[in-house]
């Protein structure tokens, strides 16, 4: 009789099963907390939007909340690790995933108003009660489950760095998907829901996570030393590591937020455009911790020179808008890889990795609010964008020298200093040619010398300081002795850089927000009751207001949502009272500084004007009381959508009398509008009409515009049908024939569907 025995496992198969599933678990679960925690903020930015406005307060203020919960996260992930060992941490953690669980789903009361005179402590307060638990939570997640997992005994647990790139992976794809899936599929109470349940399945997965590592085997595999890289020592870190670790998080970080406004500034505007320069910057984490990155470190090094050469004479040089663009970000992609290169190839050891997250979150805060709340206070340009690419050169890492006290390497030093103030003077001289006729011949020699002067630069190369104060003298140079285009004034705020600036020819006065233009005045002052650009007499606002004359129905009561440079003024007429309402404080100034535009003074002295969020300030409005409101807030290409919703039209109508009419101005480059308010018109019952002019003559500043009317009755807007026919223009359309969009709410929008392809 034949007897069998049964075969076991050995402890390694054993071992190796149990840990072959660990790799994924750990993958998917950084990737779904990179998810929720990127889906969250605009998610909740949208909610508290109708009650607080579009006031830069508000983001700055979420901003710093949600910058200041994540370093609290990744302070919470470090020290508790740090007090309590990986096991017992693993269980406070699930403790506190279940806690937050308390303040599922996400928002906050309808009737739920801010404080008066403390909008931002109202909104702080909301941001905690409402999203702060969950946030900590989350955010404390990938640096804790990098920590969980070089304690798993996997092969990869020596280096669980390369982890940091699915998580980031999670953002990349948040980031995307919001504004493409999530925003135009769910409406805001369905995306909490949403949220909520990829909370459940995160906590589920962390929960297993936790099991892995409380189960672990006291001896792990041996790792294959092929696949493990130096990534320092076990020694504490210095605080000088440490402020390395801070400036290298730093620089990028602030150089998004800078290259992201200059473009959007000086180069083109775009709704989305910020979605660009973040997923590149997400990107490069990504690339730079995996284990084996597709863009070697060296080869960026190496390109670095390269693209700033080109960047650099994107600042002097005429080119298109999309090689401008084009230029600028894959200088501001190549100077990230290095940046977060040098951080990844400066990681500690596993044993100090909550540590090295920690104080990396702390660099990118402090980058953010830079860039964000102390850039626009002190600077009138975007120079923090050249500022910080030049700090970046100098944190390329040094060749090798022969002591600091070697004779050679003090002409170094020298030359250090010495090239790059050759370099400025070159600059100065060469400058006043760069950008003329083709048909120039200094442009060709103009052109040579920036060659020489292209090649001197990228000798700069192997030196640091003298790169980086290369490219401050090519900055300053051009900052300083550049060409500024007839700019009478420039001034910055947290609303953006407005310009004012005199025509080629002299004859206009020209007021622009970024890269839109708000406004033109006539030099000649016989001609400053003339209004220009999207208000000129005879396009459709024009037609509104006299055609209002002619039926004698002059408005007695006006509102002006968005001043500019108060052109729309000019058709005040006596009697009448006019209010307009804006945002910018510095868009009065200007409009009122007789020294730049005579409109307010000449027109309409007496108006008053209401800084605010136009939304909230109507609120304080009595009801019926205006008979005309016009919305001119709409021109530029990041529009203020929570004017543009169901409830924020119910507004408007309790504030017009028997009557009253409201006259959006849609002209914008990148959105089409018009089927917007179709809808919004269509769901309230209002009749409407739509004009868009043409031909109007560019060259005088009458430019043309597009405009859309509504009133409550068919029979209020026949005035403009009869104007029409008198007049020979362009017949207004009804709204009711054109193509119509789905309807917007506080609860829902969709900024892609708006978007001219």
């Amino acid at each position: 009789m034949s007897s069998y025995k049964t075969a076991q496992p050995s402890g390694a198969v054993v071992l190796s099963r149990t840990l072959s599933g660990t790799l994924p678990l750990f993958t998917l679960s950084l990737f779904m907390s990179a998810l929720l925690l990127f889906s969250v903020q605009p998610m909740f930015a949208k909610m508290v939007l109708p009650s607080l406005g579009g006031a830069p307060g508000v983001w700055n203020t979420s901003m710093v909340f949600f910058q200041t919960v994540l370093l609290a996260g990744y302070a919470y992930a470090h020290f508790s690790v740090k007090l309590l060992g990986v096991r017992r941490q693993a269980l406070v953690h699930l403790a506190v995933l279940g806690l937050a669980c308390l303040f599922l789903p996400i928002g906050f009361p309808a009737d739920s108003k801010p404080w008066q005179g403390q909008p931002e402590l109202w909104l702080l307060w909301t941001l905690t009660h409402s999203v702060g638990l969950p946030f900590l939570a989350i955010a404390a997640t990938a640096p804790l489950l990098q920590k969980w997992f070089s304690e798993t005994g996997h092969q990869h647990a020596k280096d669980p760095y390369f982890l940091y790139g699915a998580s980031n992976i999670g953002s990349l794809i948040a980031l995307l998907g919001y504004p493409v899936l999530i925003e135009p599929m769910l409406a805001l109470g369905s995306q909490s829901y949403a949220w909520m349940l990829g909370y459940g399945l995160l906590a589920v997965l962390i929960l297993i996570c936790v099991w892995v590592v409380r189960g672990r085997v006291s001896a792990p595999i041996q790792n294959d030393a092929s696949t493990v890289p130096a990534i320092g020592s076990n020694l504490r870190p210095s605080w000088l590591q440490r402020a390395h670790w801070i400036v290298l998080a730093l620089v990028p970080s602030s150089l998004l937020l800078g290259v992201t406004t200059h473009i959007s500034t000086d180069v083109a505007a775009a709704p989305l455009l910020w979605v660009v320069p973040l997923a590149l910057y997400l990107l490069t984490f990504v690339i730079v911790f995996a284990r084996r990155p597709l863009l070697q470190h060296s080869w960026m090094l190496r390109l670095q020179p390269i693209v700033l050469i080109a960047l650099l004479t994107s600042f002097v040089w005429p080119f298109d808008v999309f090689t401008a663009a084009a230029i600028h970000l894959v200088a501001f992609f190549v100077t990230t890889m290095v940046c977060h290169g040098e951080l990844a190839r400066r990681r500690p050891d596993v044993a100090h990795l909550t540590e090295f997250y920690l104080w990396m979150s702390f660099g990118g805060m402090v980058g953010g609010f830079f860039a964000a709340l102390v850039a626009p206070v002190v600077f009138d340009t975007v120079i923090e964008y050249p500022l910080m690419i030049a700090v970046a050169c100098l944190l390329r890492p040094f060749g090798k020298t022969n002591g600091p006290t070697s004779q050679g390497e003090y002409v170094k030093l020298l030359t250090d200093v010495v090239l790059p103030l050759l370099l400025f003077g070159a600059i100065v001289v060469a400058f006043p040619y760069f950008g003329r006729e083709p048909s120039n011949i200094m442009v060709i020699g103009s052109f040579i010398v920036f060659v020489l002067l292209a090649l001197m630069f990228y000798g700069f190369a192997e030196r640091p300081l003298r790169l980086s104060l290369g490219v401050a003298a090519v900055f300053i140079a051009t900052a300083t002795f550049g060409q500024t285009n007839g700019i009478i004034l420039q001034e910055r705020n947290f609303f953006g850089i407005s310009r004012i600036a005199l025509s080629n020819d002299g004859a206009f006065r020209l007021l622009s927000h970024g890269t839109t233009l708000h406004g033109a005045q006539h030099v000649d002052p016989s001609k400053w009751r003339d209004p220009l650009t999207y208000y000129h007499r005879s396009g459709p606002i024009g037609q509104i207001f006299t055609g209002l004359s002619a039926a004698g129905r002059s408005p007695s009561q006006v509102g002006v949502i968005g001043l500019g440079a108060g052109t729309l003024a000019c058709y005040h007429e006596a009697g009448q009272d006019w209010t307009f309402f804006e945002i910018d404080p510095a868009m009065e100034r200007i409009a009122r500084d007789p020294r730049y535009f005579r409109y307010l003074n000449s027109c309409a002295g007496d108006a008053l004007v209401t800084i605010g969020d136009a939304r909230l300030s109507l609120q304080g409005e009595v009801d019926g009381k205006y008979d005309l409101l016009v919305f001119d807030a709409f021109s530029s290409d990041a529009i203020p959508m929570h004017l543009l919703s169901r409830e924020a039209l119910a507004l408007y109508q309790a504030k017009l009398a028997p009557g009253g009419l409201m006259a959006f101005h849609i002209s914008n480059r990148t959105l089409n509008l018009a089927p917007i308010l179709g809808r919004l018109a269509e769901n309230a019952q209002l009749s409407g009409r739509f004009l868009k002019s043409e031909n109007a003559g560019k060259n005088a500043y009458k430019n043309d515009s597009s405009w859309i009317v509504l009133a409550r009755h068919d029979e209020d807007l026949a005035f403009l049908d009869r104007r029409a026919d008198d007049t020979n223009t362009n017949p207004w359309l009804d709204v009711a024939t054109q193509p119509k969009g789905r309807l917007w709410t506080d609860d829902f929008s969709n900024i892609l569907s708006a978007l001219v392809w």
